[in-house]
């Protein structure tokens, strides 16, 4: 179990040193978000049993999350994160341990990357929306002329 949870933090945490650094933002979020899902979800379980695991990653598939992400995108990351990664390890504790750790980093991934595309969304159409603001105009223009 230990020799499979590090191979797979091993093989996270070089996809995330091999990720480009023009790589999407989403991508960057999801991979530390699984990575951090994976390191808790060890270190829970040697604390605090399958329980504790569970914890564990949802603690570090949020703080993955929102290390990764950016300052105006890290809440929505960070929620999407430890909660898909508890949702991943609980469903995955029924196969075994390696579910779990399967499950949880899965699971984190793609909570991240929802959380950060809602975010993305909800920037670009309060974007859209203050572009067709129009402003009333408070004195005429004659008199600056």
């Amino acid at each position: 179990m230990k020799h499979y949870a590090y191979i797979l933090t091993g093989v996270l945490a070089s996809s995330i040193i091999a990720t480009p650094a023009m790589a999407d933002s989403t991508t960057r979020v999801a991979a530390a978000s699984a990575l951090g899902s994976v390191v808790g979800n060890v270190i829970g379980k040697q604390v605090g049993g399958t329980n504790g695991a569970d914890l564990g990653a949802a603690i570090g598939g949020a703080g993955g999350a929102a290390a990764a992400s950016s300052k105006s995108n890290r809440t929505e990351s960070a929620i999407g994160g430890g909660l898909g990664s508890y949702a991943g390890s609980a469903i995955g504790k029924n196969y075994g341990s390696n579910g779990q750790l399967i499950g949880a980093a899965l699971g984190a991934a793609g909570g991240s990357a929802l959380g950060n595309k809602i975010s993305d969304d909800k920037k670009a159409d309060s974007r859209k929306s203050s572009k067709h603001k129009k402003h009333k105009r408070k004195h005429s223009k004659r008199y600056y002329r």
